[in-house]
């Protein structure tokens, strides 16, 4: 399966436990193709660089730098072409539907409610953390 992770779910994947962390673990075991963009990893280094996540990188003897590493090493990073049209009221958004479908992604993994309200982007479904678990782990 090929997702991509939205900046919101990576960082709580990277940082915490809970499903988000269980989607980059699905990643590190091979089970999920995570795909990432230069856009979206200059987004999340802007956001671990905010001043709130300075003590939780701390705690977790690890650094902003170290972090972004692993992720570029383990995932698939895609330049796309912009939407011809935005779709989303924030262009962050469009950058991920942009990415999906030129990576040719089965997921959208966001815990953003503009995104997750349109269920679907050109046969991408867009899913929270826990369908996409329930969806990489059918009971």
């Amino acid at each position: 399966m090929r997702a991509v992770i939205d900046t919101n779910v990576l960082i709580s994947g990277l940082l915490w436990r809970g499903a988000p962390h269980r989607l980059l673990e699905h990643a590190r075991s091979g089970e999920l193709v995570l795909i990432t963009s230069p856009v979206l990893l200059a987004e999340l280094a802007e956001v671990m660089g905010r001043a709130k996540f300075a003590a939780i990188l701390e705690r977790a003897n690890t650094t902003q730098a170290c972090i972004l590493d692993a992720l570029q090493r383990l995932a698939e990073v895609i330049k796309p072409s912009a939407l011809d049209t935005p779709v989303c009221r924030d262009p962050d958004d469009d950058e991920v539907l942009a990415l999906s479908v030129a990576a040719q992604a089965d997921l959208i993994v966001s815990g953003d409610d503009d995104l997750l309200a349109l269920k679907e982007y050109q046969g991408v479904r867009i899913v929270n953390p826990a369908e996409a678990l329930s969806l990489m782990s059918p009971a």
